[in-house]
């Protein structure tokens, strides 16, 4: 089992910026890919960002390229997500993932493990 530990939401004005980091535990892996995904109030969970055990493939939503960067350090087993330029239309719960497959899926579904996800404020 792994266990995932978000953290680094918060309140923030827009245009301010927030780091969110999430901590993998337990059971290692050789290589895994991993994601962050978001869900704002009455939406469906939507895909971010997510990158590749290698680090040198990266994705992104549109809806945040340019303004968000995903990162990892294998050693510490942390992903983090830099968001900057931050929009009230970014506000939601931030939940961090793990692929397995090590493919960076823009798809929910094909990750094996979910944290218990961070509030990311923006006011307007």
């Amino acid at each position: 089992q792994v266990q995932l530990v978000e953290s680094g939401g918060g309140l923030v004005q827009a245009g301010g910026s927030l780091r969110l980091s999430c901590a993998a535990s337990g059971r290692t892996f050789s290589s895994y890919a991993m994601g962050w995904f978001r869900q704002a109030p009455g939406k469906e969970r939507e895909f971010v960002a997510a990158i590749r055990w290698s680090g040198g493939f990266t994705y992104y939503a549109d809806s945040v390229k340019g303004r968000f960067t995903i990162s990892r350090d294998n050693a510490k087993n942390t992903v983090y997500l830099q968001m900057n330029s931050l929009k009230p239309e970014d506000t939601a719960v931030y939940y961090c993932a793990v692929d397995l497959r090590d493919m960076g899926s823009w798809f929910g579904y094909e990750y094996d493990y979910w944290g218990q996800g961070t509030q990311v404020t923006v006011s307007s």
